[in-house]
């Protein structure tokens, strides 16, 4: 097999993308397909049928994510799932609830699974990500998910907002967080953000590749470019699936 080297991991490391105006990420996602694999837990987003499948397990108060989805390679991905090159899986953790106190990352998944049901998932979660309250203020309340709501067209429909207010898919956030913690061999979960493509993990080593919108674009490159080439550094347990 041929293996990704090293250096293409690490050579852009510390670069930057060229400085380019780009609209808010939300406004460009709408055209999307996305839907709830039949596993129940898993969120995907764009071509079923693209080259590389990216998934992503996230949490949303972890400011690492915000970091990534921000700055780092979120903008590289969400570009190649709009050429659709890429097809992006979102496993949602809420741990963070536990670890710092309060409901915000519960209530932000279960506004996630809402705005799915309204196809519109994609555009929210970049609006949340867009604005991300401190992880320590647990900022994302009913009222706060459904201000920042009124920023994606046509997502403040009735059913919607009766989700987020009632919880209406805590069965949902709670298989989700179980998904998580059982993706891999800490029984506490990954870590987020955790990204793993075309089934191999990129390993906590080599983690800093996920803050860089250059080099992780070049990853996903090299990946579509001959999907035989991707080095499985850090396997995930045979039970991620």
């Amino acid at each position: 097999m041929v293996v990704v080297v090293l250096g293409l991991l690490l050579g852009g490391c510390g670069e930057r993308a060229t400085s380019v105006e780009r609209k808010p990420a939300y406004e460009s996602l709408g055209e999307l397909p996305e839907e709830l694999d039949a596993d129940g837990t898993t969120i995907r987003v764009g071509d079923p049928h693209a080259p590389v499948t990216l998934r992503l397990y996230e949490d949303p108060r972890c400011p690492y994510c915000e970091e990534y989805e921000q700055t780092g390679g979120g903008p590289a991905a969400r570009d190649r799932t709009l050429r659709r090159t890429v097809v992006t899986e979102y496993t949602l953790a809420s741990f963070l609830d536990d670890r710092v106190g309060g409901s915000g990352s519960k209530k932000a998944v279960n506004a996630l699974r809402a705005a799915l049901e309204e196809g519109k998932f994609a555009e929210y979660h970049a609006v949340l990500y867009e604005n991300q309250p401190e992880e320590i203020v647990d900022g994302f309340t009913d009222a706060y998910l459904l201000e920042l709501a009124s920023e994606v067209e046509g997502l403040r429909v009735p059913a919607f907002d009766s989700a987020v207010k009632t919880m209406k898919y805590r069965d949902f956030v709670t298989r989700s967080e179980k998904a998580y913690e059982q993706a891999g061999s800490d029984p506490r979960g990954p870590g987020t953000p955790t990204a793993v493509i075309n089934g191999n993990r990129v390993s906590e080593e080599y983690s800093g590749i996920l803050y860089d919108e250059v080099a992780f674009d070049r990853l996903l490159g090299a990946v579509e470019k001959d999907p035989e080439a991707w080095e499985e550094y850090e396997p995930m347990s045979e039970d991620m699936d």
